[in-house]
């Protein structure tokens, strides 16, 4: 299996360079995290550096996570886990690794201008093309539209949504949406 750990970083994009989360991304990342107005939407809400640190840099969630660079400038993460697909017990070993989750937090100076778009684009790319998944899926609160539109954008299909199975801490609970696309669906795109 090809983890995000053995490919030849950095990739570059049009506008972007994508490459694995440091120790000394703290700060960057911390500058936009520690925004209310970026986090909102996402699974935490960090209440200082250090707490930010904590969640950030446990091995697992640094072998996970890609820095976005826009002119040197760090302006997001992304996240992608590699996973198993459900299956029966007998063929369980042939889904081992055929799924990823994605999940991507944009600075809120550098939204809006089509760079979320290009660095999940070339998410999907490393998942289906260097990784070999054959399933890609994104969740969101469907309160978040700037989220689920960024996935239909790129291919991404609905395929559910769960009646207030999401809590959000502000808001209560609210309605989320699964969205995915199929390896053989995003070639077909290309």
């Amino acid at each position: 299996m090809v983890t995000l750990a053995d490919l030849d970083w950095p990739l570059q994009t049009e506008r972007l360079l994508l490459r694995p989360l440091t120790h000394d991304d703290v700060d960057a990342i911390w500058a936009y995290r520690g925004m209310a107005s970026v986090n909102q939407w996402t699974g935490g809400h960090p209440v200082s550096r250090e707490e930010l640190a904590e969640h950030f840099l446990p091995e697992d969630r640094v072998a996970s996570t890609v820095v976005i660079e826009h002119s040197g400038q760090v302006i997001g993460d992304l996240m992608m886990v590699v996973g198993d697909g459900w299956a029966q017990r007998e063929v369980a070993n042939t889904a081992r690794h055929s799924q990823a989750t994605l999940g991507w937090t944009l600075a809120e100076s550098h939204q809006g201008h089509g760079f979320a778009t290009e660095a999940v684009g070339e998410a999907l790319r490393i998942c289906f093309d260097d990784l070999g998944v054959r399933r890609v899926i994104a969740e969101a609160f469907l309160a978040n539209e700037p989220s689920w539109r960024l996935m239909e954008r790129l291919g991404m299909r609905r395929e559910a949504v769960h009646v207030q199975d999401s809590l959000h801490r502000d808001l209560g609970w609210l309605d989320g949406v699964l969205y995915a696309i199929l390896a053989d669906e995003w070639r077909a795109r290309r």
